[in-house]
């Protein structure tokens, strides 16, 4: 087997940790793997003489060449940035990725490089996920692509889409899987204290990052069931609550959130119940009729949906210490 041909396309703005994460993983991996296994031929490459990665870092960067797999690192996605004008700006690289692609060699995006991705062309009818607080942007913006925010990463007829930051060490893992093999990849992983058993972003997800859905009214449902966690859930006394039947509530409700109030009811409570494990000794059937449930093993069932584990494995992964 001949090494892996690996480049990383470095574009102005782009996390310069990202361009350098999958390298130095796979760098441990061929260490590990020894000098009789086929390594990896890692390179930065950019259609730029020159790039300023984002935070004001210089890469040094080389020609694009023929390469194996290309990453595509993902950039600053702040708040009221304009997205279309920065990938307009990004023309050279969405150009070098679609010319890749028609080699037909793959092509790999890392958190939000994803929409670099979607601008070449290359989502279209395809499955992908990105860092799941842009999950819905990527969504609207590719109506034709099948959006998966919970996927840490998706492959799609050559075409490998990760979630945010560090799913890109899941890629990598998964890359020294195939190419050199399970024993490398769990001993690379165990040096570098990189979790190689994830299997979702669902448990990350804090929808309080999220932008905050609907208008006034759905808003004032929320709120009201925000502060009545543990109440047991009574369509008809909403309603009332606001002067609208029980019909109209929910028809105004869906059209401005996507969602019934018992939904976002669950989600909050969830929510709260994962504040409560991560930061507090309570009982994890303290937590569940704190949050409105009498059946712990039902809430236990209806957690582990939103979240991907059980209340316990999730305290275990996420709990709080202070020192």
């Amino acid at each position: 087997m001949s090494a892996l041909r690996i480049g990383v396309l470095a574009y102005p703005g782009c996390f310069a940790s990202e361009v350098f994460g999958i390298p130095d993983l796979v760098t441990m991996a061929t260490h590990i793997a020894g000098p009789d296994r086929a390594g990896y031929q890692v390179t930065v490459v950019s259609p730029r003489r020159r790039v300023t990665a984002s935070g004001g870092v210089p890469l040094a960067v080389t020609a694009l060449r023929e390469l194996d797999v290309l990453v595509v690192p993902g950039f600053e996605l702040v708040p009221g940035l304009d997205v279309d004008a920065t990938l307009a700006r990004l023309a050279p690289e969405v150009a070098a990725i679609r010319a890749h692609a028609a080699t037909g060699n793959a092509v790999v995006s890392i958190c939000v490089g994803a929409f670099l991705l979607a601008q070449a062309g290359l989502l279209h009818q395809r499955r992908a996920t990105t860092a799941w607080l842009f999950a819905d942007e990527l969504a609207r913006r590719c109506p034709d692509t099948e959006v998966h925010p919970e996927q840490l990463v998706v492959t799609d007829k050559g075409v490998t889409t990760t979630a945010a930051f560090s799913a890109m060490y899941d890629f990598a893992l998964d890359l020294i899987r195939r190419h050199s093999g399970p024993r490398v990849a769990r001993t690379t992983a165990r040096i570098a204290l990189v979790d190689d058993a994830r299997s979702s972003q669902t448990p990350y997800v804090d929808a309080q990052l999220l932008p905050p859905p609907g208008n006034e009214f759905s808003h004032r449902v929320m709120r009201q069931l925000d502060q009545n966690l543990a109440a047991r859930y009574n369509l008809a006394a909403l309603a009332d609550t606001f002067n609208v039947s029980t019909r109209t509530l929910l028809r105004r409700f869906a059209d401005e959130t996507n969602q019934s109030p018992l939904d976002y009811l669950q989600s909050a409570r969830i929510r709260r119940a994962r504040h409560l494990l991560e930061t507090t000794d309570r009982t994890v059937a303290s937590i569940t009729t704190a949050v409105g449930y009498r059946d712990a093993s039902a809430f236990a069932a209806l957690f582990a949906k939103h979240t991907g584990q059980r209340p316990r494995d999730y305290r275990t992964a996420f709990r709080r210490t202070t020192t």
